[in-house]
């Protein structure tokens, strides 16, 4: 009679099948026609939009419509809220070794624990996970020990990137969370982001500039910032409607922003964000007018003075 510790030595034995070499090449044929489809769109844009009259901000559109994975993958999906440091290792580890062939340094990290419903940012603002939600004490230990293992494995600064309708959010959260995260956990301190959950932008930069790893920068219109809140919108609605902009467009007071970047030591990138409806902000002429002004900014000695006035 077999025995049911024989059983899987002789499943073992069974002649294994070619489905997955199928798949593999299904993959890899998806994935050139991809490449091939980017890069001629992108030559053949002039004669296209020449023939079908097709504007800049459609244009806009189309090219970006093949980097939106590829955006939303800049951010690894977070997860150690809700799974153990080993766990999260090994969620990130392609991307990791990818990161690392291409020379990069930083790895910017988004949590996405403890988030509300199937699609967390179109929920409404109000059920934005407290960082209370979870211990503190122990969070903390496991960003310590998975900033630690990423450093050592892959050579890459976890850059931990605060974010409205995710644990860490509030002006209290985010000083909670640095104040128990030791310098290995980097920030992707996001000026927006920053601004519209109530962050003391000057406190932050002159106390924890050092673990800043990203710096990204957008501004943030009034209006669209009271509506969020009184109207109880979601991120996404809020987006739509014109929640963030370019710097310089809004009403953050970028004089303290523009002192850190001129005057401390960071050599990070400077990441100009601002998701608009291309068909209302054309992106290359809005991506231009916020290169020149923060060119202009960064350049002068009174930079931030001129700013202020």
């Amino acid at each position: 009679m077999e025995t049911a510790s024989q059983a899987p030595a002789m499943a073992l034995t069974e002649t294994k099948s070619s489905v997955r070499w199928k798949i593999f090449l299904m993959m890899l044929m998806l994935i050139s026609i991809n490449y091939v489809d980017r890069a001629s769109l992108s030559v053949a844009m002039p004669l296209i939009a020449k023939e079908f009259n097709i504007g800049p901000a459609v244009q806009g559109l189309l090219l970006s419509s093949f980097f939106l994975t590829y955006a939303l993958m800049q951010i690894p999906g977070g997860m150690l809220a809700d799974r153990s440091v080993e766990a999260e290792l090994e969620a990130v580890r392609e991307h990791a070794q990818l990161l690392r062939q291409l020379g990069a340094k930083v790895m910017v990290y988004g949590e996405c624990g403890q988030l509300p419903g199937e699609t967390p940012l179109d929920e409404p603002i109000s059920l934005s996970p407290p960082l209370s939600r979870v211990s503190l004490a122990a969070y903390c230990h496991k960003l310590n020990t998975f900033a630690d293992l990423l450093l050592r494995d892959y050579d890459l600064q976890l850059a931990y990137h605060h974010h409205l309708m995710m644990l860490v959010e509030h002006d209290d959260e985010l000083e909670r969370f640095l104040s128990h995260t030791h310098d290995n956990v980097g920030l992707a301190f996001d000026t927006g982001h920053a601004f519209v959950a109530g962050v003391e932008i000057p406190r932050v930069l002159h106390k924890y500039g050092h673990r800043i790893r990203h710096l990204h920068l957008k501004d943030v219109r009034p209006q669209v910032l009271g509506r969020l809140y009184r109207e109880n919108l979601s991120f996404n609605e809020a987006v739509r409607a014109g929640l963030f902009t370019i710097p310089g467009d809004g009403c953050i007071d970028y004089a303290p922003i523009l002192d850190f970047v001129r005057d401390s030591d960071y050599r990070g990138w400077l990441i100009i964000e601002a998701e608009q409806d291309p068909a209302m902000a054309p992106p290359l002429a809005t991506a231009s007018r916020a290169y020149a002004w923060l060119a202009h900014h960064v350049s002068s000695p009174s930079s931030s003075e001129e700013y202020a006035s």
